[in-house]
């Protein structure tokens, strides 16, 4: 097949570099092979990530020979699937099989699945490539990606901060053009969060679209499964692979296709579909009216609305009604976390971090008559949120309360001068819109105070998956045209340095 632009790891034309859409054109067309490829982002990870550690076990051997075979597939002139020749990192907190495991968890530390995950099938399906699996925080608890078998993962524009999480792996890989397309899952914001700490596109999908087989709590929607990617178009190639129905999962459902023009119905992924800006009537709010944020990101949001108010309709700032959202996800959260871990804290509490066991002593004091009210109180939540779209098409916040802080420092406890409650608070403005279920995006949108990415979270109708992807798809095209709206890139050339801090909270090597 014909050369392609240099893969250098700090080249700015690298292969690795280009959307995953223009990937998957290309592979189509024979312009470049599937195994070239893979061999850039191959070097790309070497190169790079001793720099941020966001990549914990690798699969390179089995990820050759898979893109060998993709290779053949299009030289012999198949029908290629969605996603064919892509290398894809996993989530550590999915399974996928034949590959390490760990969930960041000490417990895990040689576990080898089986067999995939119901979402990391349907996406080998989809012909992607499974390169190596992606850092995140212990079982997930925490927007913070540092656990004690793989160490911390540092943010690509600064990697002595936090990269977020509990998919902050998969940003810092996305960020530096590690790999194209990665996995993620989202509780209180574990996708949406990382996205906008390193500058990519994260989205918090509708519960049920993606089939989660593993969930202990199966009718609870609290945790989903979602895509990241460089774009917004790139993420919602990813999400047509994932979504899919399966009957392990009691919430699966399919997607409701979206009408498109001349009566047909359209695909997810196509591209097509992009909102009329113009027509939207957006509200707004800096602190969804209870959530504790920084003056500076405060002012940040104020700015970037002012910058952006006359792409819409209109865009209004609207006060929220989200009741007592704060206990209601204390006990939502709480539910979870007792279904998934009780009997490792019963049996081997030494050995699991201080959020996870904050979680279970927090869900050990609650009584059934408090599970009765966060459900009530959640539904109320829910309803009173979907009647703000009677007037408005999308809902726009800030993503995170502040700028990235130290890895080193495990959470943010005070903001401010005002503490916070507790280890997850200061993620309350994406743990709120968690609670009424309706989908949301993390679209980079320029710099914060500080130089870092500013991520604007942007919430759909409720089942509104479709439209909000092309809301946001048409928005990222129009920051790109306004001045510090546009996605910010790090700067590869200054993370050439391995940082043998970042692996410093691990207490033993893992399996390989």
């Amino acid at each position: 097949m014909p050369a392609t632009p240099s893969s250098a790891p700090n080249a700015p034309t690298a292969l690795t570099a280009l959307p995953a859409t223009t990937l998957r054109r290309m592979i189509g067309a024979k312009e470049i092979s599937p195994v070239e490829l893979l061999e850039a982002c191959i070097a790309r990870i070497e190169a790079l990530n001793p720099a941020v550690n966001a990549i914990a076990a690798k699969a390179y051997e089995r990820a050759r020979s898979e893109a060998r075979a993709a290779e053949q597939a299009v030289l012999r002139g198949e029908r290629l699937p969605r996603l064919h020749g892509l290398p894809v990192g996993i989530k550590d907190l999915q399974d996928t099989e034949g590959l390490l495991t760990t969930y960041g968890s000490p417990l895990y530390r040689n576990h080898v699945p089986a067999r995939d995950s119901a979402q990391v099938a349907l996406v080998r399906a989809a012909g992607a490539i499974v390169v190596a699996k992606t850092n995140v925080p212990e079982f997930g608890a925490g927007a913070n990606s540092r656990n004690p078998v793989w160490g911390a993962t540092g943010n690509p524009f600064d990697p002595t901060l936090t990269a977020g999480g509990s998919s902050g792996g998969s940003a810092a890989a996305l960020a530096i053009d590690m790999l194209p397309i990665c996995t993620g899952s989202d509780t209180g914001g574990s996708l949406r969060i990382p996205a906008a700490m390193c500058g990519v596109v994260g989205l918090r999908p509708s519960p049920g679209l993606i089939p989660m087989d593993g969930r202990p709590l199966g009718w609870t929607p609290i945790s989903v499964l979602g895509p990241m990617g460089r774009t917004v178009a790139d993420a919602r190639l990813l999400f047509a692979a994932q979504v899919g129905v399966d009957s392990r999962d009691p919430l699966s459902r399919p997607l409701e296709p979206r009408a498109a023009a001349g009566g047909h119905l359209a695909d997810l992924a196509d591209l097509a579909g992009l909102a009329d800006l113009g027509s939207l009537r957006v509200a707004w709010s800096t602190d969804l009216g209870q959530c504790p944020v920084s003056s500076e990101m405060r002012a940040v949001m104020r700015a970037r609305m002012a910058a952006m108010r006359h792409l819409f309709r209109s865009a209004d700032e609207v006060e929220f009604d989200f009741g007592e959202a704060d206990r209601c996800f204390d006990i939502v959260r709480a539910q979870n976390f007792l279904a998934s871990h009780q009997e490792r804290y019963d049996k081997q509490r030494d050995q699991l971090g201080p959020n996870i066991r904050a979680n279970i002593e927090l869900a050990s004091a609650m009584t059934l008559a408090d599970a009765t009210w966060a459900h009530a109180e959640q539904t109320r939540m829910f309803r009173r949120f979907q009647a703000t779209f009677r007037d408005f098409d999308l809902v726009l916040a800030p993503t995170t309360a502040v700028s990235p802080f130290p890895w080193t420092q495990l959470y943010l406890e005070e903001l401010e001068g005002r503490k916070l409650r507790n280890y997850y608070h200061w993620l309350a403005l994406t743990y709120v819109p968690t609670l009424v279920t309706n989908p949301a995006i993390s679209l980079p949108c320029g710099v914060d105070a500080r130089g870092l990415p500013f991520g604007l979270q942007i919430i759909g109708r409720f089942g509104g998956d479709i439209e909000l992807l092309d809301a946001a798809q048409a928005m990222e095209q129009a920051f790109a045209g306004i001045e510090g709206l546009a996605r910010p890139l790090p700067d590869a050339a200054a993370l050439g340095v391995a940082r043998p801090e970042l692996k410093s909270i691990v207490t033993a090597a893992p399996a390989a």
